[in-house]
């Protein structure tokens, strides 16, 4: 990669007009953009000069487009992959995500301000995993480093002791952030789907921060407690291969057909989950977070204590959100009558040991939420400056994550926003953390 360019994308496509109107697109923006009109054509390339994102066509003759972002992810895992398909391309789209492990997949013909969003997402989640493996390679080395002044400074005993215990703590503090970052870039992906789903159908915020709270209430440990944030956050993964009518579709209303493939969803949320080691554990929540406690769930129809306790937890915030949203019954079912009637279902639909924990965060859920936080003021973008840090997630007005809880604010980030603003002509409400008062004021 040359000149001022920050990185270097290969339009893979066997219609060069195509490839002519995405470098268009991204005339203005820092990438060096070249193009491949063949599978073999953009391996060659590859081969010569890798590039940081390959964008690549479904239907291409000889190879397609899974085929091809499956050979680079083999070849060159560290490249992001977006899959360019047809709405109803549905068998093609799961190939890519299962064999090419994409980072997105957009659809003909494409919006070019969400196209343009989707590649810097993309960039940013290459530039977190990055940093991850330049993190582990730095504790491997360190490693190295302790092991030889362990054989070369015997004599150094109590000198070499303070530096084992010193580096212990910043390898956890490295695997703590690596995981942080890891729940992070699941969260940007769940946000990044989300916009498949219509806007009465994004569930994933809300279900998330029940899970979370839950899990806070009842001192869970920390991997367990992650497992169950990122199976929020992906529960409803499986159906994005539907179409959009069913998607709107409450079960009830369904036919018997709708209602198989809506009793499916689970498991293919599972299976498209599989291949990504640290989402195994989610995955297996996903799988059962509609069993009954009484026996009479999907897709296994486990019962008690045999449905995993994640699941348990998940499918109490999945009824509580979607219930009221009309997801489940066509008719919305108001807050406060849901936290009347869901303990009668303890013992049938719920876990009896759970369901009156559960509520008792709802309310405590609404009871914060209704009170005034002095420590959060709101401000807009016109009023952020450098330094201020971010005390809830902020969202576009698509349900792309682009700010999370805790991130510090900077000059590149407030530019950002108000160039978002601009693209969604929308003015955000960030909620920014007050800084304590100084004890001489």
């Amino acid at each position: 990669m040359t000149g001022d360019y920050s990185a270097t994308l290969l339009i893979v496509d066997d219609e060069p007009n195509v490839i002519s109107s995405l470098q268009r697109t991204l005339r203005n923006r820092p990438f060096r953009v070249v193009g491949a009109t063949s599978g073999a054509d953009a391996i060659a390339l590859m081969k010569s000069d890798p590039a940081d994102l390959v964008i690549c066509d479904s239907r291409m003759p000889e190879m397609d487009g899974p085929t091809v972002l499956s050979e680079i992810q083999r070849r060159w895992p560290d490249c992001m992959r977006i899959l360019l398909t047809a709405y109803d391309d549905h068998a093609q789209t799961i190939k890519a995500i299962n064999e090419g492990k994409i980072f997105r997949y957009i659809s003909k013909p494409w919006d070019d301000r969400a196209l343009t969003l989707a590649i810097e997402q993309a960039l940013g989640f290459q530039h977190i995993q990055r940093d991850r493996a330049r993190l582990q390679q730095l504790t491997q080395q360190q490693n190295i480093e302790l092991q030889v002044a362990n054989t070369r400074l015997e004599a150094r005993v109590q000198e070499r002791t303070a530096e084992l215990k010193e580096a212990a703590d910043l390898l956890g503090q490295a695997n703590e952030n690596l995981q942080h970052a890891y729940v992070t870039a699941t969260e940007v992906f769940s946000s990044l789907l989300s916009q498949r789903l219509p806007r009465s159908r994004k569930t994933n915020n809300e279900v998330i921060a029940l899970v979370r709270a839950f899990a806070k209430s009842q001192n869970y440990d920390q991997k367990f407690s992650r497992d169950l944030a990122m199976a929020a956050a992906l529960y409803n993964l499986g159906k994005l291969t539907w179409n959009d009518a069913l998607i709107a579709l409450p079960p009830e209303m369904m036919s018997r057909e709708q209602r198989d493939q809506y009793r499916h969803y689970p498991q293919t949320g599972e299976r498209l989950l599989m291949a990504m080691e640290p989402a195994q554990d989610a995955a297996l929540i996903i799988r059962h977070h509609q069993e009954r406690w009484d026996g009479g769930g999907f897709p296994d129809g486990l019962s008690g204590d045999a449905i995993p306790l994640g699941s348990r937890i998940l499918k109490l915030a999945v009824d509580f959100v979607e219930m009221q949203m009309g997801m489940i019954f066509s008719r919305k079912v108001p807050h406060d009558e849901m936290v009347v009637n869901m303990p009668k279902y303890a013992g049938r639909l719920y876990d009896p040991l759970l369901c009156a924990p559960f509520i008792d965060v709802v309310k405590s859920v609404q009871e914060e939420a209704e009170k005034p936080d002095n420590s959060i003021v709101e401000h807009n973008t016109a009023s952020l400056r450098p330094n201020m840090i971010i005390a809830r997630n902020l969202h576009a007005q698509n349900g792309t994550l682009l700010l999370k809880e805790g991130a510090i604010i900077t000059q590149r980030l407030i530019d950002k926003l108000q160039d978002f603003e601009d693209i969604e002509d929308t003015k955000y409400k960030i909620f920014i953390m007050q800084p304590p008062e100084s004890e001489d004021a």
